[in-house]
């Protein structure tokens, strides 16, 4: 009796996937039923069975990215039914569990759509340019991670707590894929206000906002027009404000570089 109260109902959904084998070739949406899925399930489980039975039937499976399925390697994004990450708040597609949807539900699945993150094959893209902003600035240069230096700056709390907000992002593409004009502002601000809220980001404060606003005006993703989409679909929860403060930085930064000069080192800057 025990059993039959904890046991969970079981129910049928209808995936809608974009199916697309590289990039030169066309895609259309393909369904493909999925009976008997158990509410517990993640959404990347659900996917995992939906390609054992096209893989027994002799057909393709669906690529899709994924790595640590624990919301933190930021390589399992999906927009699925049409928002980034699917529903829910807070959470990467490999935390979004099927007890989301209901009985008879078509779940619309496709790959984020932006210019910056060309599509590989299927709902895989290639979001390479994340890592070249990173490359820019995303780094210091003096030496850290000793008991003593960390003793030798006190950090006031509230920037630690800053700092740390933003260094939770996971660089997943959401806030990109969610943007109308497919600006990385979130993503860019997140990484350079990390770094700049520290004692040891100070050193390449100013070349590092000016190199990595440079490095993500190149790589092709749009301007910002704070309406917050970004935040909203955030699976980390990381704040807008994040962005006002890169401005600030961005503007003293650029003032300054016209009248000294001012190091770019590792990728350019838009000065």
């Amino acid at each position: 009796m025990v059993a039959e109260k904890t046991a969970k109902k079981l129910f049928s959904v209808t995936l809608r996937v974009w199916r697309q084998a590289g990039p030169a070739q066309a895609g259309r949406f393909v369904d493909y039923p999925a009976a008997n899925v158990n509410p517990d399930m993640s959404f990347l489980e659900l996917l995992d069975v939906v390609n054992d039975g096209l893989t027994v039937k002799g057909e393709e499976p669906i690529a899709f990215a994924h790595d640590c399925r624990e919301g933190i390697c930021g390589t399992c994004s999906c927009t699925i039914n049409g928002k980034p990450h699917g529903p829910g708040h807070g959470i990467a597609t490999c935390q979004l569990y099927l007890r989301s949807f209901r009985e008879g539900d078509v779940i619309v699945v496709e790959p984020f759509r932006a210019r910056a993150f060309p599509l590989v094959k299927d709902l895989v893209v290639d979001r390479s340019a994340f890592d070249k902003i990173q490359q820019a600035g995303g780094f210091i240069s003096v030496r850290a991670g000793t008991a003593p230096d960390a003793n030798s700056a006190p950090v006031p709390k509230r920037d630690a707590d800053l700092a740390m907000d933003a260094a939770t992002c996971i660089g997943c593409g959401a806030c990109v894929a969610a943007c109308k004009n497919s600006s990385a502002m979130l993503f860019v601000a997140a990484k350079v206000s990390h770094l700049g809220l520290l004692p040891q980001g100070q050193p390449e404060r100013d070349s590092r906002v000016l190199a990595m606003v440079q490095t993500m005006d190149e790589a092709g993703f749009g301007s910002c027009t704070n309406q917050y989409e970004c935040s909203a679909v955030c699976p980390k929860l990381i704040s807008h404000d994040f962005i006002a403060r890169m401005n600030r930085d961005y503007v003293k930064a650029l003032f300054k570089s016209r009248f000294q000069p001012v190091s770019l080192g590792g990728g350019g800057g838009a000065g």
